[in-house]
């Protein structure tokens, strides 16, 4: 029997050969394959596979397997670096079938959801018992909670609730034999090296997430929001430097630079200026604490309130955005680019990276924003868009973008991905990541769970 064949008796309707659907999951969402799309030259799997089941991933992996054909693991398909490229040789492994609560311990505040959940329904559900997962990625409503996992996710509220690895309380996942393995639910272990970890960030090279357990938070009370602006980015970064130093732990933190904060903010913020965003929540009489003392460091640092409807507007916009298909048909190629360094480097970093890019010819605007805080950094997010005169100059663009602000971020010491992942086009400076030594034991894990390269060839780990 074909390997088709053998799918089609496994999956019976679970299993898709037509062509929409086909090319429905034959990517992610990175502006270089919605270009292919847009330019109809986007190659299509040879077959979708969607399993209901972790047992039946394990079944697609075993057959995938022993016919030697490419699997590439695929959730809702909102990253943006990659991740998810199909070839005319592979099969796409989907995981949109598992999906829903698995359970809900309302003593130890712990969900466990199939991996193919959708984040905003994951999100309402448990909401509806009176909690929060705390993980509010700008994709929320189009990504799952397995692809979280997969690509190391941050969300908006990760000063105080933290990243996906902080979230994450246990995690099962079909491995690229078609073994299953299951990490023990326990709040600590000293039981050696973390093996969640290997999939943490792992992007479906080392396995397939299949359900996800999360550690809860009790719903705050309603929050405080506030805005300060400053002269600009340096002032800003110190700004927010001497709130997370000391403790202070507001949800959201995002300064943003005066080209940003012209874009975003204009009817809030003088021009010039760049904006600081501040929500405080958490128990009974936490956020009127913390906004006052936040508020006390912001003037001390040379800041001025603004309009508190900015952060009313943020929250009203914040996960509004064009698709990729509408700038091209404006003539526009851009992209986002998110970066991270110790406080001491950080306006460094963001003067650097936007000069290196602003340095490209078509460039038009290269801006950023600082999205994440820590004790000891914080990322920028950067935005460039470029307006070549020929649609054949699109992709030799972006790829000079995206070198100019690599290279900059490297020069800088900077980490070169805080949490849209590496996927395809961060591969060429995972060596300046890692080291030649890390990235050798990469190749090490690699080659020992999946000496074939059948699951998502070409993602992650450099030729």
């Amino acid at each position: 029997m074909t390997l088709i064949d053998e799918l089609a008796e496994l999956l019976g309707d679970g299993l898709l050969l037509d062509d929409d659907a086909r090319k429905s999951r034959a990517r992610d969402t990175w502006p270089r394959s919605e270009f292919d799309q847009w330019q109809g030259q986007l190659q299509l799997p040879k077959a979708v596979a969607m399993p209901p089941t972790a047992e039946q991933v394990a079944a697609t992996v075993q057959l995938c397997r022993t016919h030697g054909v490419p699997m590439i693991p695929r959730g809702a398909g909102s990253g943006c670096v990659g991740g998810v490229l199909a070839s005319p040789d592979s099969v796409v492994i989907s995981t949109e079938r598992l999906s829903g609560m698995r359970w809900l311990d309302l003593v130890d505040g712990l969900a466990a959801f199939g991996a193919g959940t959708m984040g905003i329904d994951a999100e309402n559900r448990v909401r509806e018992d009176g909690f929060t997962i705390g993980h509010w990625p700008q994709s929320i409503e189009v990504s799952s909670v397995g692809g979280w996992v997969a690509t190391r996710a941050s969300g908006q509220y990760s000063t105080a609730y933290g990243n996906i690895e902080d979230i994450v309380y246990s995690v099962e996942a079909v491995l690229p034999d078609g073994s299953l393995y299951r990490s023990r639910p326990t709040p600590r272990a000293s039981a050696g090296p973390d093996l969640r970890q290997l999939l943490l960030g792992s992007e479906g090279t080392l396995g397939i997430i299949t359900e996800v357990t999360f550690s809860l938070r009790p719903l705050p009370d309603p929050g405080v929001r506030q805005a300060f602006h400053f002269e600009d980015m340096s002032a800003g970064i110190d700004a927010v430097r001497s709130v997370i130093v000391p403790g202070w732990r507001p949800p959201v933190v995002r300064l943003y630079d005066a080209g940003e904060t012209r874009r975003h903010f204009r009817d809030h913020v003088p021009k010039g200026r760049c904006v600081a965003i501040f929500l405080h929540e958490g128990p009974p009489g936490h956020a009127e604490l913390e906004a006052a003392a936040v508020a006390e460091l912001c003037r001390a640092g040379g800041g001025e309130p603004a309009d508190s409807g900015a952060v009313d507007h943020w929250f009203e916009h914040r996960n509004t955005v064009p698709t990729w298909t509408e700038l091209f048909e404006q003539g526009l190629v851009a992209d986002t680019i998110e970066v991270a360094t110790g406080w001491r480097h950080l306006a460094r970093l963001y003067t650097a990276v936007v000069e290196a890019v602003r340095a490209v010819p078509t460039v038009i605007a290269a801006t950023a924003h600082t999205s994440h805080a820590y004790q000891s950094g914080a990322n920028l997010y950067f935005t460039f868009a470029a307006q070549p005169s020929d649609p054949d100059e699109y992709q030799l663009v972006y790829d000079a973008c995206w070198t100019a602000a690599m290279g900059a971020a490297v020069d800088c010491g900077a980490g070169i991905a805080h949490h849209h992942g590496i996927g395809r086009v961060r591969r060429p400076w995972m060596a300046d990541e890692l080291g030649d030594a890390g990235v050798d034991v990469l190749r090490a894990v690699k080659q020992a769970l999946d000496p074939q390269d059948l699951m998502n060839p070409g993602v992650l780990i450099p030729d």
